[in-house]
């Protein structure tokens, strides 16, 4: 809020996938990826990078994401995981838990499952044999908190 905000719209990026393309398969990649496309797969960075993953309104992804940095204003039917920061923009629909370190989410988008916070040491794929005894209620209007 009060710090130097990092401008992901001047990033530079290095794969374009446009509008009308459909890939299937897994997606593994370094630096800048701009989704304007579909893409039936999961969408890696490439381990130790800073990579940064654009989906616009027009992008869709069906599989897991798993990325440093990323803006969403698309669909994304998966999981998603961000050890640094995840940017929610007014149009993204996620049908998936969503894993983050930083998160920033405008309103109008949407979550259709967990929001789980992680630190970058220990963001992973969900440890469920840990959580799947506890059940956590609130009341109408109140969050469960841990």
């Amino acid at each position: 809020m009060f710090g130097k905000k990092k401008n992901f719209n001047s990033a530079r990026i290095d794969t374009l996938i446009g509008q009308g393309t459909e890939i299937s398969g897994d997606l593994v990649f370094s630096g800048g990826l701009h989704v304007d496309g579909k893409i039936i797969g999961n969408v890696n960075a490439q381990e130790g990078s800073d990579a940064l993953l654009i989906l616009s309104e027009f992008g869709h992804i069906e599989g897991d994401v798993k990325v440093p940095n990323m803006v969403l204003n698309g669909e994304i039917i998966g999981d998603v995981f961000g050890s640094n920061r995840v940017e929610l923009a007014p149009k993204s629909r996620i049908n998936g838990s969503v894993y983050y370190n930083l998160i920033e989410m405008a309103i109008g988008a949407e979550v259709n499952g967990g929001l789980v916070h992680e630190t970058s040491e220990n963001l992973a794929p969900k440890r469920l044999e840990n959580k799947s005894n506890e059940t956590k209620t609130s009341a109408p209007g109140e969050l469960a908190t841990e």
